[in-house]
């Protein structure tokens, strides 16, 4: 038997019903042991992956054990004064930055964590 090639499989495809489409899919679904549902179940989770958030908070959830160099990247990050800065970071957990793009809220959570803070991207 000679082999098809994509191209004559989908002009076969074009001339059949959709009663005859049907019924070679669930010859297909037989023979080789697979659902054509596993295939549309997988699309509405890509669909979720691009309905990504466009704006998230970087949320500060602890200082951790050295605070000073977390106060210093707080006042960094926000340009807040020395003493607000502290403030801020006593309250946590409080949010750092809002309404950021992901990857700006990435690249603060990654600074803040190197500065010993326990840090969540909301």
């Amino acid at each position: 038997m000679a082999k098809l090639t994509n191209e004559e499989i989908i002009s076969s495809l074009k001339e059949m019903t959709i009663v005859e489409v049907m019924d070679l899919v669930k010859t297909i679904e037989t023979e080789f042991g697979v659902t054509a549902a596993a295939a549309v179940a997988a699309a509405p989770a890509a669909k979720e992956e691009s309905e990504a958030p466009s704006e998230v908070s970087v949320m500060l959830k602890s200082a951790g054990a050295s605070k000073v160099k977390v106060i210093k990247a707080v006042q960094a990050i926000t340009g807040l004064g020395l003493m607000d800065a502290k403030k801020l970071v006593d309250s946590a957990p409080v949010a750092v930055k809002e309404k950021i793009s992901p990857a700006e809220a990435n690249e603060y959570a990654k600074q803040l964590t190197e500065a010993g803070a326990e840090v969540e991207v909301k």
